[in-house]
C-alpha cells in the first residue's frame, strides 16, 4: 500500500525526465515540448537533426494509425500536413515505444489499436481533424507508463491484484497510488504544453462523462479502448472488458451495426499495426 500523498506522487510524475532509465532523445524532446512557444520550424528541426527518430515518425506517419493514402516522405510535410499538436503527439508515442515495450508488454499494441478505431469513430462522427484522435488513442495510457518507470514493484502489485480479483487495473490502482494513470497522464500532458482538448481525453478516457473540455473525444476514445479491449487487442494491464459509459455510448449516437463495420474497417489496419515494429 503506498501512503505517498497526491502532491508528492505529482513531483515525482512531472519529475519522470529525470530517471536515468529514460532514453536521451525522449528527455530532449521533454524539454522542447514544455517550451509552450514551441513552433513547428522546431519539431521539424528536432525530428530532422535525429536520423532514428526521422525513420521513426515517417513510418508511423505512413502506417495506418493516421490513415493517409499517399506516402509522406519528408518530416516537412508530416509536420505541415498534421500540425503542431499532432506531431508532438506522434512524437512523444514513438519516444516512449520502447519504454512501453519494456515495461507492458502489449501496451503498444493497444495504444496503437486505439488510435486506429478512435480516428475510424472519428471520422463515422464527421469530426474535422480525425487525426487529433489517433494522438488520443496512442497518449491515452501514458500514465501507466510513467507510474510503472516510477513505481516498477507497486504497478507489478497492483497489474497482479487486477488480475486474481478480476478488476481493471485502473480499479486496482487506487490501493497503490494517491491517483490513477488517468490523472497522471493528465499531470503530464500539461506540464508538456499538450491543448487542454488532448489532456481531457487522457484524464477522463474511464469517465468520459466528467470531461469538460473534450466530451466527444473523450468518448470516442473511451469506446475505441473497450472494443479493443473486446477485441483483444494488445494488453492494457488487465483482461476485463469494461461497460461502456451510459453517456458517453448515448452521445455518440452509433448502434451496434456502427460498432460491427468500424471493427470490420479496422481489421486491415490492427493487422498491419500490430507488425509495425519501430
Amino acid at each position: 500500500m503506498n501512503s505517498m500523498d497526491l502532491s508528492s506522487l505529482r513531483a515525482r510524475v512531472e519529475n519522470v525526465s529525470t530517471l536515468p532509465t529514460i532514453p536521451k532523445t525522449l528527455k530532449r524532446l521533454i524539454g522542447v515540448m514544455e517550451n509552450p512557444r514551441v513552433s513547428l520550424n522546431d519539431i521539424s528541426t528536432f525530428i530532422s537533426n535525429d536520423p532514428a527518430l526521422t525513420t521513426k515518425v515517417l513510418k508511423m506517419v505512413n502506417s495506418p494509425v493516421y490513415g493517409f493514402p499517399g506516402r509522406i516522405s519528408s518530416v516537412s510535410q508530416a509536420v505541415i500536413l498534421l500540425g503542431l499538436n499532432v506531431v508532438k503527439g506522434l512524437l512523444l508515442g514513438v519516444s516512449v515505444f520502447e519504454l512501453m515495450q519494456k515495461s507492458m508488454i502489449g501496451l503498444w499494441e493497444h495504444s496503437m489499436g486505439c488510435a486506429v478505431i478512435a480516428r475510424l469513430i472519428a471520422k463515422r462522427k464527421g469530426l474535422k481533424e480525425p487525426e487529433e484522435l489517433s494522438v488520443g488513442g496512442l497518449l491515452h495510457d501514458i500514465g501507466k507508463v510513467i507510474l510503472i518507470l516510477q513505481y516498477p514493484a507497486e504497478y507489478q502489485q497492483a497489474m497482479s491484484v487486477a488480475q486474481h480479483q478480476g478488476i481493471t487495473v485502473f480499479e486496482a490502482e487506487r490501493d497503490y497510488f494517491a491517483a490513477g494513470h488517468a490523472s497522471v497522464g493528465a499531470w503530464v500532458a500539461q506540464k508538456w504544453s499538450f491543448p487542454r482538448g488532448l489532456t481531457d481525453v487522457i484524464d477522463c478516457h474511464h469517465k468520459p462523462h466528467l470531461a469538460k473540455n473534450a466530451p466527444l473525444e473523450s468518448a470516442i476514445v473511451h469506446l475505441s479502448d473497450i472494443m479493443l479491449r473486446g477485441r483483444g487487442f494488445g494488453f492494457a494491464g488487465d483482461d476485463k472488458v469494461p461497460l461502456i459509459n451510459t453517456k458517453a455510448w448515448e452521445s455518440l449516437e452509433l448502434s451496434r451495426e456502427d460498432l460491427k463495420e468500424i471493427l470490420r474497417e479496422a481489421e486491415d489496419s490492427l493487422s498491419e499495426a500490430e507488425e509495425l515494429a519501430l
